[in-house]
């Protein structure tokens, strides 16, 4: 993987950059929709390439290892040939996951052990076999397993929380660099900086992630309870260390205006699953504004979706066509809401990179965030 900074902002940390992969280019900012068992929920495979403008989505370790399971990605050539998917795919090991399953998993020096959302059944994960289950599903990038700590964690045990993590870093880096890939392509695999809301702790996390000098590094264990103010906090402590010729990924980040902050702060690539879980509730991302299409207000409002003509949106729609769907809980409303929102938010960080190349993003980002984080 081979990862170029194009432009730099005047007046920010903001960079747009350039990732080639195996499986083509990614320009940066980017946001990668979340495909979690190899589906993006709602959305089809030529919408995301077609109408999304995806260049990248993300699929979750744990998820594809319970189901369909290794066995079955294997014989279809990995989860690009499976999917139908031709651009680069990420993985998460499954690390937040497990930290999900607070009441179901344990933790030890070896991995953590888990049972199975689906039929309960046991199973561990370690440092070394989530870099064998993402060779075996072929993911252009592969996450290190990582413990998430809960963003109100008090300090010792966040450290001890972050000792693990390293250790287990170190363990997984080694299985790493003893196998290959599975497919013919070149497999990147990304540190996670931990720490909580501990300066000093994300600190050293980030000094001894960046000497490693791997392909590119995650910022981890944000957006998990702590305040957004200490989130822009530890993005900037981090951002200070991590190299800044290597792509810096901000896991599981969040709304529009987080996106802004954080491109401001210098981070290159996103991923939430807000776009697609709240437009199935209803709920609308646009550059004016979120709009809840439950509300009362837009049943006999016939005009387009977004009205002063964004590109990024299917314009045949009006908002009372859409509350409709959305009120009769019919499966093309939360098809719509789910294309919307992925849409608005990959065309929110194209403009992002348009406005760094213009040296003019601190300005721009500044009166769009006052924009997007209003409700209309």
């Amino acid at each position: 993987m081979k990862f170029t900074v194009l432009h730099n902002d005047n007046n920010s940390k903001a960079r747009a950059g350039l990732i080639e992969t195996g499986h083509g280019e990614i320009q940066t900012p980017i946001f990668m929709p979340v495909g979690t068992v190899g589906s993006v929920k709602a959305v089809h495979q030529r919408e995301l390439a077609d109408d999304i403008k995806a260049r990248i989505i993300l699929g979750n370790t744990y998820h594809l290892y319970l189901r369909p399971g290794t066995k079955i990605l294997e014989a279809a050539g990995g989860l690009h040939k499976f999917i139908g998917w031709n651009r680069p795919i990420l993985t998460d090991s499954g690390g937040f996951q497990v930290f999900s399953l607070s009441d179901t998993r344990k933790l030890s020096e070896e991995g953590v052990t888990f049972r199975s959302h689906i039929d309960g059944s046991k199973h561990l994960f370690t440092p070394e076999n989530v870099i064998d289950i993402q060779r075996s599903i072929g993911s252009d990038i592969m996450m290190a397993l990582d413990e998430c700590t809960d963003g109100t964690a008090d300090y010792a045990t966040a450290k001890k929380s972050l000792e693990l993590t390293m250790r287990w870093l170190h363990r997984g880096i080694a299985r790493y660099k003893d196998t290959q890939p599975l497919y013919g392509f070149h497999q990147s695999y990304f540190p996670i900086v931990q720490g909580c809301v501990y300066p000093d702790l994300r600190r050293a996390a980030a000094e001894e992630i960046a000497a490693l000098d791997m392909d590119g590094n995650a910022i981890g264990g944000l957006a998990v309870g702590e305040p957004a103010e200490k989130m822009y906090e530890m993005i900037e402590v981090v951002n200070e260390i991590l190299p800044e010729h290597k792509p810096r990924y901000l896991m599981g980040v969040g709304t529009p205006a987080n996106l802004l902050e954080g491109i401001a702060r210098g981070v290159d690539m996103f991923d939430c699953v807000m776009p697609t879980r709240n437009g199935r509730n209803g709920m609308l991302f646009t550059k004016n504004g979120t709009m809840n299409m439950r509300n009362k207000k837009w049943a006999d409002d016939f005009s387009p979706i977004e009205e002063d003509g964004a590109s990024y949106v299917d314009t045949a729609y009006s908002k009372a066509y859409l509350r409709h769907l959305i009120c009769s809980d019919e499966l093309l409303g939360l098809q719509i809401a789910s294309i919307h929102n992925l849409a608005f938010y990959l065309w929110l960080v194209r403009e992002a990179r348009k406005h760094i190349i213009a040296g003019d993003y601190a300005v721009w980002m500044k009166e769009m965030t006052i924009k997007v984080s209003r409700r209309l």
